[in-house]
C-alpha cells in the first residue's frame, strides 16, 4: 500500500529540500493569526511568555518543514507530539487556564485514549485520506492536554496536592513509556505510510518506528521529570510554610 500523493503537511520531503517544505496553508494561517491574537488580548503581562511558547511550538508543529517531516519519518510524528503535549499544552495552561476544569484524572484519561488512538495503525492510516481526522485526532490529543495541563499547574496547592499532580505527571510519563515501548520492541513495522519516506533520510523504516520509540521514551520524560519536580518542590514549600 502506497502513501496517498497529497497528505495534509504535503509530500514526504527528501533532506537536500527539507528548508523549503513549508506549511502556507492560508486557513491554517489565518486560525494561527486569529487564535494568537486572542490569546495575547487575554493575557496579562505575566502570561505573556507562555502565550508566545504556544504560538511558537504551534508554528514549528504545524508551519515549519517538521510538519512536511512527519510525512516522512514517524520518529518527527513522535516529536510532534511531543512539543503538543509537554511544551504547548503546559504554556497554554499557563497563559489560559480552562475555567471550567475537568478532574485531572479524566483529562489524563481522555488524553491517553487520545494517544492510543494516534498509534494504532488502522486510524493512523485513516489520517492519511482525511484531513478532517488528521485535524480531529490533533484536537483531541490538544484539548485534553490543555485541561489536565490547567488542573496539575494550577496555583494554590497544600502539600497533599503537590504530591498528587506529581503522580499524575507520573501517570502521563507511564502511558508515553508504554506507547514507546510498544513502538520500540514491536517485532515488525506498524506504519507502512513510511517506508517510502524514510529511505531518503536513511533509515529503514523499522528503526524510524524504534526511534520514535525512545524519543517518547528519553526526551520526552524530561519535560514531563521537570514538571513533575516542580510540583514536588511546591509541595515542599507549601509544607514549609505550613
Amino acid at each position: 500500500m502506497n502513501q496517498p500523493a497529497m497528505t495534509y503537511c504535503g509530500p514526504a520531503p527528501v533532506p537536500d529540500q527539507i528548508w523549503a517544505a513549508w506549511n502556507l496553508d492560508p486557513l491554517l494561517l489565518t486560525a494561527l493569526a486569529l487564535a494568537g491574537g486572542l490569546l495575547l488580548w487575554r493575557t496579562d503581562r505575566q502570561g505573556r511568555a507562555p502565550a508566545l511558547i504556544v504560538l511558537a511550538v504551534l508554528v514549528v508543529a504545524f508551519v515549519s518543514p517538521l510538519c512536511a517531516l512527519t510525512v516522512a519519518l514517524f520518529s518527527a510524528r513522535a516529536v510532534h507530539h511531543l512539543a503538543l503535549i509537554t511544551i504547548a499544552a503546559p504554556a497554554l495552561a499557563l497563559a489560559m487556564p480552562l475555567a471550567a476544569r475537568l478532574p485531572a484524572s479524566l483529562s489524563l484519561v481522555a488524553l491517553s485514549a487520545a494517544m492510543v488512538a494516534w498509534h494504532l495503525p488502522a486510524v493512523y492510516a485513516m489520517i492519511w485520506w482525511s484531513d478532517a481526522l488528521y485535524w480531529s485526532l490533533q484536537a483531541a490529543m490538544l484539548l485534553p492536554a490543555w485541561a489536565f495541563w490547567s488542573a496539575v499547574l494550577a496555583p494554590g496547592m497544600s502539600a497533599e496536592d503537590a504530591f498528587a499532580r506529581a503522580l499524575l505527571i507520573g501517570g502521563l510519563a507511564g502511558v508515553m513509556g508504554l506507547i514507546g515501548a510498544g513502538l520500540t520492541f514491536a517485532p515488525g513495522i506498524l506504519y507502512i505510510q513510511h517506508v517510502t519516506g524514510a529511505a531518503p533520510w536513511g533509515l529503514p523504516a523499522l528503526a524510524d518506528q524504534q526511534l520514535a520509540g525512545l524519543i517518547m521514551w528519553v526526551p520526552g520524560f524530561v519535560p514531563l521529570a521537570l514538571l513533575a519536580g516542580l510540583m514536588l518542590r511546591r509541595g515542599w514549600m507549601a509544607g514549609f510554610r505550613a
